[in-house]
């Protein structure tokens, strides 16, 4: 009995250790940091609503429900015809005037990447919920003398999309829960990385918009997860403003 106590006194301590709880894993605490973002967002309205913006020149639409979506652009070219682009979960259909006009499969996928991506940004943090999404937890961080949480995200190939190669990074306020922050490293048209500070954040129907000021880094680093440090040290410069306008939410 006595060559055993040693084995029982090693197995009682290792159960009194104390266990990594599975919170504390980088992918869990992301996730729990995402929950939060979404319910301070008010996220859960896109589902049961539908949602009209201006962007540029141009008119957006937005219905979604259970995982299906009609994304509706508008707008007059320069010849004063009225083109509309419709994407849905199948296909992308363009019309002029009202006829439908033939694509080929790169116009196609360049049109819908380009409505896809506005609608993406104006609905964050709706989307890091996707199944496509691999989020994993970065750390604390402080700007501008608020803290933080830092998330990184990547996508999985089957239902990432076309940008599945795509890289981002979200700041998450750890008090108010609200993303404030966010930066990306994208391949299209030869690649690059931005960065994203919100402004003029406003509620429309309890769903929280924002605009955005857009910066790039000075020097060619797509290192997206140093971009804080680099925003406070000055070493991003600002390239355009993206403002979107009109907001009107209906349940």
């Amino acid at each position: 009995m006595r060559r055993l106590f040693p084995l029982c006194l090693f197995a009682f301590l290792f159960a009194c250790q104390p266990q990594e709880e599975p919170a504390q894993r980088p992918e869990a605490k992301a996730e729990a940091v995402i929950s939060e973002a979404l319910r301070a967002h008010g996220s859960h309205l896109v589902d049961s609503s539908s949602l009209e913006f201006s962007f540029r020149q141009y008119n957006y639409q937005v219905f979604r429900q259970g995982g299906k979506f009609l994304y509706v652009r508008s707008f007059i070219d320069s010849s004063g015809a009225l083109i509309r682009d419709q994407l849905t979960n199948d296909s992308l259909q363009r019309t002029v005037n009202g006829e439908p006009l033939d694509l080929t499969p790169k116009d196609s996928a360049g049109y819908a990447g380009s409505v896809n991506s506005v609608v993406y940004f104006a609905l964050l943090p709706y989307f890091l919920q996707d199944e496509a999404v691999n989020a994993v937890y970065l750390g604390e961080t402080t700007i501008k003398e608020s803290p933080y949480h830092k998330i990184g995200v990547t996508f999985r190939q089957e239902g990432g999309g076309t940008d599945y190669e795509d890289e981002y990074v979200y700041w998450v306020h750890q008090e108010q829960h609200t993303v404030d922050y966010l930066a990306y490293n994208y391949q299209v048209n030869g690649g690059g990385a931005r960065f994203r500070e919100a402004f003029n954040v406003r509620s429309v129907e309890g769903l929280r918009i924002a605009d955005y000021r857009n910066y790039k880094p000075k020097t060619d680093t797509r290192a997206v997860a140093t971009f804080d440090s680099l925003f406070q040290a000055g070493e991003l410069e600002q390239v355009s403003l993206i403002e979107t306008e009109n907001v009107r939410l209906s349940r």
